[in-house]
């Protein structure tokens, strides 16, 4: 399923690396991930080129830069979306691109990588990091659980409420 939301690291997006290359590439690096599956994957690179305009050169640059892996399948995807779009795991529709996942690792700051030196099998890339919240702590209504807000530094408006009247 795809998502209408997509997130961009502005560590990803601000770097000179990004900024050095053309506005049309990187138009196209926002298409691609605006278009991407809730793990990165692309399927149709060259329709979304179509649709925006975009030259073959701006997915050569894209590629040879590394803000998106190429597949013999035609397939891409964005390098840094680990990094990019922080979803919880039971939120996730799994990619169906299962066969050029497998050959994808994560490098320590979640970026996508083939070099098996450098980072961890995807087997299921989505993993909870530690700006994320566990799959014990849902969200009910729109707010978190007061365990799990305490957990994780938000505190309980109703308790800071009593508080306030103690010390009246």
């Amino acid at each position: 399923m795809l998502r209408d939301k997509r997130m961009f690291s502005r560590k990803v997006v601000e770097s000179d690396a990004f900024l050095d290359m053309g506005a049309s590439a990187q138009n196209l690096y926002f298409h691609l991930a605006l278009n991407a599956d809730d793990e990165g994957f692309v399927s149709a690179p060259k329709k979304i080129m179509r649709m925006i305009g975009a030259a073959e050169d701006d997915l050569k640059m894209l590629l040879a830069k590394r803000f998106i892996l190429g597949f013999e399948s035609g397939v891409v995807v964005i390098k840094h979306w680990l990094m990019n779009n922080q979803l919880r795991p039971e939120r996730i529709a799994k990619s169906d691109y299962e066969e050029e996942r497998g050959k994808l690792y994560t490098k320590i700051n979640g970026a996508y990588t083939f070099d098996q030196a450098q980072g961890k099998p995807l087997l299921s890339s989505w993993r909870r990091t530690d700006n994320q919240l566990s799959s014990s702590c849902r969200q009910v209504d729109a707010k978190l659980t007061t365990e799990c807000g305490e957990m994780y530094g938000i505190k309980d408006k109703t308790r800071q409420d009593r508080t306030r009247q103690d010390k009246k």
